[in-house]
């Protein structure tokens, strides 16, 4: 019979530093116990007479009144009087999160965190690591046992009822103090790792999605040009602030003009295969670098990769792509700022409904057009010459221009306003909304199918060689643009319901 793991009472704090101490002390024992007994599991000392279970560690806040310091602030305040709770997970990656949630907590409340065990069993996939393979070296009839002696994931709480504003606490239940519960959490840093080839821990808070390798090429070149010495100390010292570029693979290439640079290898080859939807970072001190995920074509993989990146809680998003350009007085190669969209990838229909408007951000949108003007040279009327603000249309079809039903479609479109269409830009915006991930879009026209001009090879290959590179600076200096805004400004109000978490 295993031992049960180390018991921990639960301790309040007013101190939110020693509150996440004592939260990463439970975490990690819990985590040792687990895989000690997996290991002992998988030597056949463990059967299924035994029963292995270690719980998360949870948060607890109670409040009296509804109150904060600054009401500009779109989180850090409980919504009413009453109990919050949440559970935890891998404080190497949140720390710095949890520590700055419950700062503001503090502040606004003045009231002591409590810190202890819950009643949510760990599951033993999630303990082990998105580096385990769990199956590897068990015998058939120890994967059989394996879910009689440990926990495994269990779908019927790993929902987003809390971010769709359906969660609903049973009487006497405390009130949702996050929009992810930790088991939610560790299912998509398993699935990040999986879908994405690089382990969460290397996400930044400022993420780029994309939809063609070209603009990965170019970010790829531009991350290892940063990696390299320079003699130039003007150009080292902008160097500096990257501490390292990581692809998938998890191949880490130290940036060589650090102080206390070592000599040494990227610490993986290249990846033979690239993973469904591969993500590279430009590391900085606390993740406040830059990730370009190559999310493919359409709606589908927009939602599952913006799912799954909602968990790390990022600062802003913002999808780089392609689109048609509806409008015969766009050229190819100009860009479209989206101000509104046309959703019609019905995709997040019954999460966020049609009906529910997706705002423009000014914060965000305010930084795009300030980025394409300082790449470009232009401002003010002349942007107008190559940029249009306007209402983006996301569909589902990739071949939309082929419908039979075009006078309809044309119809629907012309009373919208639309002046592009996309297949990744609705989805990744209403998904930004619905979990309060500040967003935006810039979109370059490559094709223009309602006025004859088709997305061939020819034509497709010189717009790619002309545009990639500028529209990519435009999205990194956005990304740098609103780094130097305080996180506080950039996570809108227009984000939060009248009945919100408190954690952001």
């Amino acid at each position: 019979m295993p031992k049960p793991p180390k018991t921990f009472k639960t301790k309040s704090y007013k101190d939110p530093q020693v509150a996440i101490d004592a939260l990463t002390e439970i975490y990690d024992a819990n985590i040792e116990y687990l895989q000690t007994q997996f290991k002992a599991f998988a030597d056949g000392k463990v059967t299924h007479e035994d029963k292995v279970t270690a719980c998360y560690p949870f948060i607890r806040i109670t409040t009296k009144q509804a109150k904060r310091a600054d009401t500009r602030l779109s989180y850090g305040f409980a919504p009413r009087p009453g109990t919050y709770m949440t559970t935890i997970t891998r404080p190497d990656i949140f720390k710095d999160y949890y520590l700055e949630q419950l700062r503001l907590i503090v502040l606004n409340h003045d009231v002591p965190i409590e810190v202890g065990v819950s009643a949510t069993p760990i599951p033993i996939h999630f303990a082990l690591g998105e580096h385990f393979h769990i199956e590897k070296g068990l015998t058939a009839e120890q994967l059989a046992e394996m879910p009689l002696i440990f926990d495994i994931p269990n779908l019927e709480i790993m929902d987003d009822d809390i971010a769709n504003g359906t969660h609903e606490p049973a009487v006497g239940e405390p009130g949702p103090l996050s929009l992810f519960t930790a088991p939610r959490v560790d299912l998509s840093l398993q699935r990040l790792k999986h879908y994405c080839g690089t382990s969460a821990e290397h996400f930044q808070n400022y993420i780029i999605f994309t939809n063609y390798q070209f603009y990965i090429d170019e970010f790829v070149r531009l991350c290892h040009g940063l990696m390299a010495p320079t003699d130039d100390a003007n150009m080292k010292k902008q160097r500096q602030a990257f501490s390292a570029f990581v692809e998938p693979g998890e191949r880490v290439t130290v940036n060589r003009n650090a102080e206390n640079y070592i000599p040494a290898a990227p610490t993986a080859p290249q990846a033979v295969r690239l993973p469904q939807m591969p993500a590279y970072h430009l590391k900085m001190p606390r993740g406040q670098g830059i990730t370009l995920v190559n999310i493919g074509v359409g709606p589908s993989n927009a939602k599952t990769i913006t799912d799954h990146c909602a968990v790390l809680r990022p600062h802003a998003w913002l999808m780089l792509g392609h689109c048609a350009g509806l409008r015969n007085s766009q050229r190819l190669g100009d860009y479209v700022l989206a101000h509104g969209y046309l959703r019609e990838d019905n995709i997040l229909d019954e999460e966020v409904p049609p009906n529910i408007p997706i705002p423009a951000l000014a914060e965000i949108q305010q930084a795009l057009e300030s980025a394409v003007t300082q790449v470009t040279g232009n401002k003010g009327f002349d942007l107008k010459k190559f940029m249009r603000t306007g209402t983006v249309a996301t569909t589902a079809d990739r071949n939309w221009e082929l419908r039979g039903s075009r006078e309809k479609q044309n119809l629907r479109l012309s009373q919208s306003r639309a002046i592009a269409m996309d297949m990744e830009s609705g989805t990744i915006a209403a998904n930004g909304f619905r979990f309060r991930v500040p967003y935006g879009t810039l979109l370059c026209v490559s094709d223009k199918p309602l006025h004859g001009q088709l997305k061939l090879p020819g034509m497709a290959d010189a717009f790619y060689g002309e545009r990639v590179k500028q529209h990519l600076q435009i999205g990194l200096l956005t990304m740098t643009l609103l780094r130097d805004l305080e996180p506080e400004r950039i996570h809108s109000r227009k984000l939060r319901s009248f009945n919100e978490v408190a954690f952001q």
